[in-house]
């Protein structure tokens, strides 16, 4: 259960710059950030890359990025450790001085050697605590010829460790199990992870560590240091790992990819948060459309389950269409903007004293659009893009679907022109019929389009012998919005356009 006592909250998120942002990360994210918002507390960023052979800036920087793109943030940081080194070896340097860590020397060979003989007596492996009886001579001795060390935490292996994790309750290790006094720092007193987690949270005054449960072995470690640097315990909550739809772990052949490549696809931030949250949580009833609002206001750890959650990708891709579907066609159209320029189908440019917009937040107002045919205004956009709101599940599906709009020529064979059986001459004569019908309407709305139209082919035993030439004309596609719909979006003038190159297309292939 949770403490009643939730005073000044603060959480940290923690990643480590190895890779690209993903999906349990960013749920690890969500998770801190909701908490510290419902209890009205800080959620610090932290950069743990004391890994320094694999930690990479491009991945920083996509970490940062895609924290801002769901619509998180954070309210300090971010810090980095790899600035923070000296602050580490301080305490270091303390716990030698106090004799509750030591200096040792024992190389591979011996440590191996050491875990073999354990293995052959079917004991657990741990370290056996030799150098911690070294001699100060000694020591200093091994120091000045050079020797390779590392430090480590000497710990009794009487002690028990307990905590109670907000999730999964009372949580017990004995300390025989985690193998001894373990290392905290190398012999350039760069410090391992569990020993820079345990500074920087204390430094920081994290109250509350939020993570997946991967890291629950690392937990009495921490625990232990705590111990010895006499620092207060933060409180532990465990989040169960993320599955595939067969129960293994989530890789990307369940369709779980970078937040990067989420974005770039077209998902929208609100929908994937939505999604994200609901990895192993719920508020309970049947709602599970919830914005950031809402998750703030009902999130709980107490009612996060304690079995791995299962990501399913169709799920995502349904609630991202709702999403979709939902929203203004003025904002889809905003949302659609960088992928149509990213087609080169429009250019946007910057009115002055406007800054560019961020990816995916294009301010119709402040910019202007441009196409191959010259200027095409927000509204029309908007015409355009709200033709395929009911259609489509991620944003990027706009580049294939909307391409013809765009296009001064269409690209296609001119047999896509036939309606089943009916051959060029027919085709010829149902395309001259569609040329007088659109030169007959004198009010361009989409009913007196469709009402003229409609009247007109329904006169034929099959209508589609008319309006499937319209379609193809207008589209170049065999399957699009309604030939009605595009016709109005296109207007007469470029409709009568098409319709006569379709025509001419006959006669010169």
């Amino acid at each position: 259960m949770e403490k009643k006592d939730k005073k000044n909250v603060r959480v940290r998120f923690a990643p480590s710059p190895t890779g690209l942002f993903h999906v349990g990360s960013a749920r690890t994210a969500l998770f801190n950030y909701l908490y510290a918002k419902k209890n009205k507390g800080k959620v610090i960023l932290r950069i743990e890359d004391t890994d320094r052979e694999r930690s990479v800036k491009e991945y920083e920087e996509d970490i940062m990025r895609s924290i801002e793109w769901l619509g998180l943030g954070w309210d300090e940081g971010p810090f980095r450790q790899s600035e923070r080194e000296e602050i580490y070896k301080k305490y270091v340097m303390d716990l030698l001085e106090s004799k509750k860590a030591y200096y040792c020397f024992c190389n591979k060979e011996r440590l191996e050697e050491m875990r073999n003989e354990q293995r052959e007596k079917k004991e657990p492996p741990r370290y056996d605590g030799k150098c911690f009886s070294l001699t100060k001579e000694k020591r200093e001795e091994k120091i000045n010829k050079g020797e390779q060390f590392t430090i480590r935490l000497k710990i009794s292996e009487e002690d028990v460790v307990e905590f109670d994790d907000l999730i999964r309750g009372p949580v017990k290790f004995n300390a025989r199990d985690i193998g001894g006094d373990f290392v905290i720092a190398k012999g350039d007193f760069s410090v391992l992870y569990n020993f820079a987690c345990v500074i920087d949270d204390y430094e920081m005054q994290i109250t509350h560590v939020i993570r997946g449960e991967d890291h629950i072995s690392n937990t009495p470690k921490q625990i232990l240091i705590q111990k010895a640097l006499d620092f207060p315990s933060s409180e532990f909550a465990h989040i169960a790992l993320t599955l595939g739809t067969d129960k293994s772990k989530l890789s990307k052949r369940h369709g779980a990819v970078s937040i990067s490549e989420y974005r770039e696809k077209g998902y929208l931030p609100e929908a994937l948060v939505n999604f994200i949250a609901l990895l192993g949580w719920h508020p309970g009833g049947e709602n599970e459309i919830y914005g950031l609002g809402e998750l703030i206001e009902k999130f709980s750890l107490s009612d996060c389950q304690k079995s791995g959650a299962v990501f399913d990708i169709k799920k995502l891709d349904y609630m991202n269409g709702c999403y979709i579907r939902k929203m203004s066609t003025e904002d889809l159209a905003v949302r659609c903007i960088p992928y149509l320029a990213d087609a080169g189908f429009i250019k946007v440019g910057f009115k002055e004293n406007r800054y560019p917009p961020a990816y995916g937040g294009v301010r119709p107002e402040a910019n202007y659009y441009t196409t191959d045919e010259g200027e095409i205004h927000f509204p029309k956009i908007v015409q355009i893009v709200s033709l395929y709101q009911e259609r489509i599940k991620f944003l990027s599906e706009v580049k294939d679907l909307l391409d013809y709009f765009f296009k001064d020529e269409l690209e296609f064979e001119k047999e896509l022109l036939f309606w089943k059986d009916a051959g060029e001459g027919e085709t010829e004569k149902n395309i001259d019929k569609c040329i007088e019908i659109v030169s007959s309407i004198e009010k361009w709305e989409k009913v007196a389009i469709e009402e003229v139209f409609l009247h007109e082919a329904n006169k034929e035993k099959d209508r589609g012998r008319l309006l499937w030439p319209l379609r193809v004309a207008l589209t170049g596609k065999k399957a699009s919005a309604g030939p009605f719909d595009v016709a109005w979006v296109l207007g007469p003038e470029k409709t009568l356009k098409r319709l006569k190159m379709a025509k001419n297309r006959l006669k010169t292939e």
